[in-house]
């Protein structure tokens, strides 16, 4: 889930199964704690966690989410009726339709605790390279923690494992591809893209550019069909 569409679109496919969600967000879904229990669906499993486990996902993988429990609603339960009302067989059957839902739109739920961490790192990532302003005050690693709730050696070893690249490496690509879309959309010059994304120089963001894609920045600009990659697919 990388874009306002994708988390409208989530948001939605709760909403039209009778669940209001608390909140949703890049890669994650947040639950009320008066939807019940983890409820099993075509093999898979919503978790609900306390509101210490929020930042735990349970995600998707072409567009993710993650399904978190976040306390006591404020507004009344979310779900039509109260959680005496609404049985575990109600549940597995909302939940099983918000699957079938979901992957009629592209999303894929992933269960495995690993790639719930590796898909929260990914995310995470595409956050700090996409909000600018969040890499002003911290370091990545440092961000990465906060996120997962994890040490970074711990994350950067399991993120290798399972995607066979570094986490570095992982945001070099995820940056290049945001300078890419800077440069087609043409609103900023080569200083100013070096600027945003916190690049020592020009000659330090074309060094990492060049590297990736074989082009300089300005090279890459007078291309009259550059090629774009979707964030997700990087």
């Amino acid at each position: 889930m990388v874009c306002p569409r994708c988390i409208t679109s989530v948001r939605e496919i709760f909403r039209k199964n009778g669940i209001e969600p608390a909140g949703v967000e890049l890669g994650i879904v947040t639950l009320d704690s008066d939807i019940q229990e983890p409820a099993a669906y075509g093999g898979d499993t919503v978790t609900c966690l306390t509101r210490e486990e929020t930042r735990h996902p349970m995600t998707a993988n072409a567009e993710s989410f993650t399904a978190v429990d976040e306390g006591p609603a404020t507004g009344g339960p979310s779900v039509s009726g109260t959680a005496e009302t609404c049985t575990e067989n109600d549940m597995n059957a909302r939940m099983r339709e918000i699957r079938h839902d979901l992957e009629g739109c592209g999303f894929e739920i992933i269960d495995d605790r690993k790639m719930q961490t590796v898909e929260r790192i990914r995310t995470g990532v595409i956050e700090y390279v996409r909000g600018p302003e969040i890499g002003e005050g911290i370091k990545l690693s440092e961000f990465l923690q906060k996120k997962c709730l994890k040490e970074y050696s711990a994350l950067s070893k399991l993120f290798t494992e399972m995607k066979g690249m570094t986490i570095e490496k992982y945001c070099t690509l995820q940056k290049v591809e945001y300078v890419k879309e800077l440069l087609f959309y043409g609103e900023l010059n080569i200083s100013e893209i070096a600027d945003l994304l916190h690049y020592s120089s020009t000659a330090h963001l074309s060094a990492r550019f060049k590297s990736v894609t074989g082009l300089t920045p300005s090279q890459f600009r007078r291309l009259k069909s550059p090629a774009l990659s979707p964030i997700d697919g990087i």
